[in-house]
């Protein structure tokens, strides 16, 4: 598969054409979707001009293997100013695999709200003033029963916080899943595009059904068998909230701590005895590791209730519970909602309300900036409050809290415990300087790039020897061979499954053949164009810092030490510029 629509949405336009030599060079997914955004030349262009463009990718593994169930979002971010990359689970891929398309490439912006709907190669623009201010579930509902497609369709939308552009609004996808980091929402907002409807009749032959079936066999059984992906069944990731709390590494009032109190009850464990509802999947996975609570609501009278189904993970839990001390779990629940109906992400967001929050203690912001809210931690009610007025994005304040946690920190003060990198915020780990230097330095700065606190966690356990060269190197490794597995759109909790062994026969069965050497030297160069585009677009790796608050805490390993940092940051720093001038 090699196909890529390009959709313009002010001419009302759209071509597929094939670039097979495209995808032999970067296999696709993250690989194709970061050359497809590095040739169109973004330096010039702002985030939210029409020329800014959208591209949606998968890679060859999707609609084969267990697990490939990530559709890979690239975009101008307009909560950096630079590189925006954001995945997304769901069966968004499934849609594109079966329209035959590999990658979508939207451009332009349409003159009024509205939505498109592909079906296979065919696009429709479809006005959409309707549904213009409706929450995001609201919408995927409306366009459930509005739009028939045909096959595994998928609704991909905005809720109000990318029609008013927020630079941290996500894109919500099918049942609870998002691109949720850098800002996509706000783009798609800028382009008038309400929604995406995608859905296709094609199928794709195997050409050699044996070798194939065999590997699928493999995958699956590790997958249903292996205790890595049990867990992530039967709790999902907040089963990580009592060990991160236990190691002193879960985030806690602003990052003022790594212990949370009141963990127990948002923990993986109490949240499925007491609120789990039902258990899902993406498309093509065994695993299921999408938990999503009951949330009742009264109204009228005390015997009349609404009922929601929320999605809780990890991130959300860290961000909008532990970090803002909310320890009810029902409370964090009804502000999960709140923030899943106007489509912001939530990481973002509950780093941007434990700097206000810190902010107000300090005198930096009074109820003058708050409308009268007095801001504490372990106040739902005055969270939600603040949500709701970020949500008319009315007054200057809460328009300003829209825009994220460095941008308010740049107008009111209060760097040093804006707990952002790069002007994103912060990933719920406070392990240790792995975890913030992978942050600081990853292409993303995201968890998600090379999992540095897993090394902390290893050296705090013992069976990692500290060594700032090696914890350099070994972040950097990670980084190179998650691109590989981004390229496959291999979802991450599957990457102890996917073996560089176990890849190469894979993509074999399918055609495809590639050594040890060729993923080294592809993920080498994909690594070099996100740079390339990043520093294109204003990134400077000579500017950067950790914010002066972590520098106070107590990590899982410990007050880290300023020197130390500065000299893993330079050389961190020194190996990438090498990969950036390697011919």
């Amino acid at each position: 598969m090699s196909k890529i629509l390009h959709i313009d949405l002010s001419k009302k336009t759209f071509e597929a054409y094939e670039d097979h030599k495209l995808y032999d060079e970067y296999i696709g997914g993250t690989g194709v979707a970061t050359k497809l955004l590095y040739d169109m030349h973004i330096e010039n262009i702002h985030p939210y001009d029409e020329n800014s463009p959208i591209i949606f990718s998968i890679g060859p593994f999707n609609g084969i293997y267990p697990m490939a169930t990530k559709t890979i979002a690239m975009f101008k971010s307009p909560l950096t100013g630079n590189l925006g990359e954001s995945h997304a689970g769901g069966r968004l891929f499934m849609s594109m695999y079966d329209a035959g398309l590999s990658a979508i490439v939207i451009t332009g912006k349409l003159s009024e709200p509205s939505y498109i709907a592909i079906e296979d190669e065919n696009v429709h623009f479809v006005r959409a003033t309707s549904i213009w201010g409706q929450s995001a579930p609201a919408t995927e509902r409306i366009l459930r029963g509005q739009e028939a497609g045909v096959g595994k369709r998928s609704i991909i939308r905005i809720g109000p916080a990318g029609e008013h552009l927020s630079p941290m609004a996500a894109v919500t996808v099918d049942t609870a899943r998002h691109f949720g980091r850098l800002g996509l929402g706000g783009v798609m907002g800028s382009k008038n595009l309400k929604a995406i409807v995608i859905s296709g009749s094609k199928r794709r032959k195997m050409n050699n059904f044996p070798a194939f079936n065999k590997i699928y066999t493999e995958i699956y059984s590790k997958a249903v068998h292996s205790s890595a992906m049990k867990k992530y069944h039967n709790l999902g990731t907040p089963q990580n909230v009592l060990p991160l709390n236990k190691i002193n590494g879960l985030p806690t009032r602003n990052f003022s701590q790594g212990f949370f109190e009141g963990a127990k009850f948002l923990s993986g464990e109490n949240m499925a005895h007491n609120y789990l509802a039902q258990q899902i999947a993406c498309a093509n996975c065994p695993v299921g590791c999408i938990h999503l609570a009951v949330l009742r609501k009264p109204f009228q009278d005390d015997i009349h209730y609404k009922t929601f189904k929320v999605s809780y993970d990890y991130e959300p839990i860290y961000a909008l519970g532990t970090n803002l001390s909310i320890n009810d779990p029902e409370e964090l629940l009804d502000i999960l909602n709140i923030v899943e109906k106007a489509g912001w992400d939530a990481m973002e967001t509950g780093v941007t309300l434990s700097w206000a929050t810190e902010a107000f203690e300090k005198g930096l912001i009074s109820t003058k900036e708050t409308k009268g809210l007095i801001l504490n931690f372990g106040n739902a009610e005055v969270y939600k409050k603040v949500l709701l007025k970020m949500l008319e994005n009315k007054d200057e304040f809460f328009k300003d809290l829209n825009r994220g946690s460095a941008y308010c920190a740049n107008k009111y003060g209060g760097k040093s415990f804006a707990i952002n990198f790069g002007g994103l915020g912060s990933p719920g780990y406070i392990t240790g300087r792995d975890a913030f230097l992978g942050f600081l330095m990853g292409v993303r700065h995201s968890h998600l790039d090379s999992a540095g606190y897993s090394l902390d966690e290893q050296i705090v356990n013992g069976t990692l020897t500290p060594d700032e060269k090696k914890e350099v190197d070994l972040l950097i490794k990670e980084e190179e061979w998650r691109f590989i597995l981004n390229s496959l759109a291999v979802c991450l909790f599957a990457r102890k499954i996917y073996s560089e062994e176990l890849v190469i026969r894979g993509l074999k069965a399918l055609g495809i053949t590639k050594t040890s050497d060729d993923l080294l030297k592809i993920s080498k160069k994909i690594h070099r164009l996100k740079y390339k585009i990043k520093i294109s677009n204003g990134f400077d790796m000579n500017k950067l810092s950790f914010p002066e608050k972590l520098y106070t805490v107590q990590t899982s390993r410990g007050k880290m030490d300023k020197e130390t940092i500065k000299r893993m940051i330079k050389d961190y720093r020194s190996r990438i510029e090498n990969l950036l001038y390697a011919i």
